[in-house]
């Protein structure tokens, strides 16, 4: 069950926190959701503790954790501030599509629509997604979320539709269009007396609360695991019995593509790679209180990766580097034809 109250929300960050101190190496992901649990308790000063906790020390994604500070102050009435963080992210002009994403959202929820419309805009530039875009299904699920963000406030902004606003309607797949869902004018339809327009928001709603619940139910990627072939070699050396899953590396390598490939052609979105180290395997089946040579811990050992933020986004972004290792770029490697 999810938590529901304040003091259900309190209690949830305290867990995480605690599970981050058990989990150093994974402490990042755990304390946002931490801070994110404090802010849905309302202790929003404790949150902002949080995050300039984080800030002070090694992260692998420091603008994310500036825009949810950010976020985070404007809603306590530190606006100065968070607008200075916000000019310094966009300033600074990350990779990281979750980062523009709340910084856009933040600038949404507080009216600032053309200035959240250019930092969409100009993410989705940096990000490559160009607008003669013909293969939706090699857009990164994180970029995707840009697209439907940018589409809403462009519509707000009472804007004509775009290639990208195009490429978003491609992408939507809830039965009720993205046009309608973001329509400026459904605020009327809760005051008129015509049933049929009651109705007719009614399904809206439920069409936005089934994209929202099918996002809460998959809250960190679908994530396929990963041995480097060091690691795979020291797996097989301790554990012969796991052969017959990893019969060689390359094998491996070509096995981990085709699944995400075949789930990605299934409909499954946000999928991911979790790269597996064999002191962290180990260390996994004496929790579970199970031997590393039990095939069925490597799906489980996946997922609690992947649920310890340690997901890599798949596919790779265009002209990154492919996510194997070998320093190629992805089109050039497993992600070619």
């Amino acid at each position: 069950m999810r938590p529901d109250t304040p003091a259900d929300h309190t209690a949830e960050a305290e867990r995480l926190l605690r599970t981050a101190a058990q989990y150093p190496e994974d402490h990042e992901p755990l304390l946002l959701q931490a801070a994110a649990h404090l802010e849905l308790a309302g202790d929003r000063p404790k949150a902002t503790t949080l995050y300039d906790r984080l800030l002070a020390s090694k992260v692998d994604h420091p603008h994310l954790v500036k825009a949810f500070k950010a976020a985070n102050l404007w809603e306590y009435g530190h606006e100065p501030e968070a607008r200075a963080i916000i000019d310094g992210i966009r300033a600074a002009a990350p990779l990281d599509p979750a980062a523009w994403e709340i910084v856009a959202e933040t600038l949404e929820a507080h009216d600032e629509l053309d200035l959240a419309h250019a930092s969409l805009t100009t993410a989705l530039s940096l990000l490559g997604v160009g607008e003669e875009v013909v293969d939706v299904t090699g857009i990164p699920y994180s970029t995707q979320s840009l697209l439907t963000t940018r589409h809403r406030v462009r519509r707000l902004l009472a804007l004509t539709h775009d290639t990208w606003d195009t490429l978003a309607d491609e992408l939507h797949t809830a039965p009720i269009t993205l046009d309608e869902l973001h329509d400026p004018k459904r605020l009327w339809s809760l005051g008129s007396e015509d049933p049929a327009e009651l109705q007719a928001e009614l399904a809206r709603l439920r069409a936005e609360l089934g994209s929202y619940r099918a996002a809460l139910s998959r809250p960190f990627p679908v994530a396929v695991l990963h041995w480097p072939e060091p690691e795979l070699d020291e797996l097989l050396t301790a554990y012969p019995e796991l052969q017959s899953e990893y019969p060689t590396h390359a094998a491996h390598l070509l096995d981990i593509e085709a699944s995400l490939r075949e789930l990605a052609a299934a409909g499954t979105a946000n999928l991911g790679i979790v790269t597996g180290t064999v002191p962290s395997y180990e260390a996994f089946a004496a929790s579970e209180s199970s031997s590393p040579a039990n095939a069925d811990l490597l799906p489980q050992y996946a997922t609690t990766l992947a649920a310890r933020g340690r997901a890599v986004a798949w596919p790779p972004g265009r002209g990154a580097d492919c996510w194997c290792g070998s320093g190629v770029a992805y089109g050039d490697c497993h992600g070619a034809d």
